[in-house]
């Protein structure tokens, strides 16, 4: 059994479906979801599905060891970004080369970068007149939404699309996508 972590920042709608889809397998298991905001919805995720977690303090995270020693004694094999918006220390990165994903709400490298998240990115594109949008999952370096990609997944844009209905598309594709990709990554 494979055993990973989520990180979030907010209301924690991929974490939701994540942990719901590997609940019906028996080969990955959601081990620990870690935050950096004491209000957030992902918490609560947490506690409904009785998956312990941590919040994050951010001088350990960033001045510390990043909460790598925390992990390493849950035997967390892969963690997972799911709309955590603080850049990862060098020291977790080190830990887990290749083991950390991100998805990013656009198609990269458009729409990337430091500020660029939610429906900064949708008003972004929006403002544009971009005729399309999706995700990309790719894995974690040392610069925001630089790592290399693993998956895209598209949607159009139609001329009556808000930030609104842009980031509906957005989740749908991210929650569709993101626990699959998951699991093909775990599963080499």
């Amino acid at each position: 059994m494979k055993r990973i972590a989520i990180f979030a920042s907010g209301a924690g709608s991929n974490t939701a479906k994540i942990i719901e889809y590997f609940s019906a397998r028996n080969t990955i298991e959601v081990a620990v979801i870690l935050c950096n905001k004491p209000d957030a919805g992902v918490l609560k995720i947490a506690t409904h599905y009785h998956i312990p977690n941590i919040l994050i303090e951010k001088e350990k995270f960033f001045r510390g060891d990043a909460y790598v020693s925390e992990l390493k004694s849950l035997d967390i094999d892969f963690i997972v970004l799911a709309g955590f918006l603080w850049k990862i220390p060098k020291k977790l990165i080190d830990a887990y080369q290749k083991k950390i994903i991100n998805i990013h709400p656009a198609l990269l490298p458009k729409y990337g970068g430091k500020g660029m998240y939610g429906n900064k990115v949708h008003e972004t594109v929006i403002a544009n007149k971009e005729k399309e949008s999706g995700i990309t999952i790719h894995f974690v370096n040392e610069y925001f939404d630089e790592g290399e990609h693993i998956f895209q997944a598209t949607c159009i844009i139609d001329e009556t699309d808000d930030t609104t209905t842009l980031a509906a598309k957005i989740h749908l594709l991210e929650h569709e996508h993101l626990p699959k990709v998951i699991e093909r990554l775990l599963s080499v």
